[in-house]
């Protein structure tokens, strides 16, 4: 897969964060993460060998758009959840159904491509554009870490879960928590 081009700025002239950025503001915020450099990944899956040894919880992340084009949304799972968009669209309410968001649209809402989506990319939706779907056992199913990638999918890191929400609070989100 080709290497995505990432603008460095938005529409509204701002600089999007990037790995280093992101990794400075989570350490700036006081809060304890691990970083694992590994080769690009692009699924679940070839990310695992990597870093599955690591204890806690794994996630995997998409970025999404309903029908009616009025709402855009990031969902972060577990990584190995069954995921029925048709019976998520029905819980968050999102008009006629979610969808996988274009690329192109990623890179302008939250500064990440393909294969590199992350919860933390919120951090980059300075207009709250993004509603957030977080899987509640992330948050509240005793894990020691949660992990993610830190804008680019060649690394990975490791929060605490409890840091985690509050760094996503501190983006201005709240995550719409959902049992899967």
């Amino acid at each position: 897969m080709a290497e995505v081009e990432i603008p460095s700025t938005s529409p509204d002239n701002r600089k999007m964060a990037g790995k280093e950025e992101i990794i400075d503001e989570l350490k700036r915020q006081g809060y304890d993460i691990e970083v694992f450099e590994h080769p690009e990944v692009f699924t679940v899956e070839t990310m695992m060998p990597y870093v599955g040894h690591l204890p806690g919880v794994h996630t995997k992340n998409f970025f999404l758009k309903d029908k009616k084009k009025k709402g855009l949304w990031l969902m972060t799972v577990k990584h190995d959840r069954e995921v029925n968009l048709g019976k998520i669209s029905k819980e968050v309410g999102a008009p006629g159904g979610l969808r996988f968001a274009d690329e192109s649209i990623m890179l302008d809402k939250i500064g990440v491509g393909q294969g590199c989506v992350t919860p933390i990319a919120l951090y980059n939706d300075k207009n709250k554009d993004v509603k957030f779907i977080l899987d509640s056992d992330i948050i509240n199913g005793g894990h020691e870490r949660m992990y993610c990638h830190p804008m680019v999918n060649s690394a990975t890191i490791g929060i605490k879960p409890e840091d985690f929400k509050s760094f996503i609070e501190s983006t201005g989100h709240s995550p719409i928590l959902l049992n899967f």
